[in-house]
């Protein structure tokens, strides 16, 4: 029994290192299209990855809740969540971008910025549930 459960436990931390290391991939090359190919500033980058990865963790976690469309395993929920969502989103990147607004004095744009982030992320993580919850109630077709 042990050894099943260390099997269990190294699945779950490999799934969220795999999920983390693709989820911060997708942040950097996320943080070069807005800034190095759009030339759109870093501030952008960092409020889609967080606005989108919170439409992500909600979206995925109402259609894999116990009474969701998919079934899926704590493995393959925390390779989501935990590992791709977390390391796709960066809370403490826009704690820095904000600091760094704040001592260049620009306490309007950093203010700005900050609930900006915040409230449109929770939007987003509305609009996720809402859609999840809406397929969830979609018709089955076997």
């Amino acid at each position: 029994m042990v050894g099943n459960d260390r099997q269990t436990a190294l699945r779950l931390y490999l799934a969220v290192g795999c999920g983390a290391a693709i989820g911060s991939l997708a942040r950097f090359l996320s943080g070069y299209v807005i800034v190095s190919l759009l030339g759109w500033s870093a501030l952008l980058a960092t409020a889609f990855v967080n606005i989108v990865g919170s439409w992500v963790i909600m979206f995925f976690a109402t259609l894999t809740r116990p009474d969701g469309r998919i079934m899926i395993g704590p493995t393959g929920r925390q390779f989501v969540t935990g590992g791709f969502c977390g390391g796709l989103t960066t809370f403490s990147a826009m704690s820095l971008d904000t600091f760094i607004l704040l001592f260049e004095g620009d306490l309007g744009l950093a203010a700005t910025y900050l609930a900006s982030v915040v409230v449109l992320s929770l939007a987003s993580a509305w609009l996720g549930y809402l859609m999840a919850a809406r397929f969830n109630r979609l018709p089955t077709t076997k």
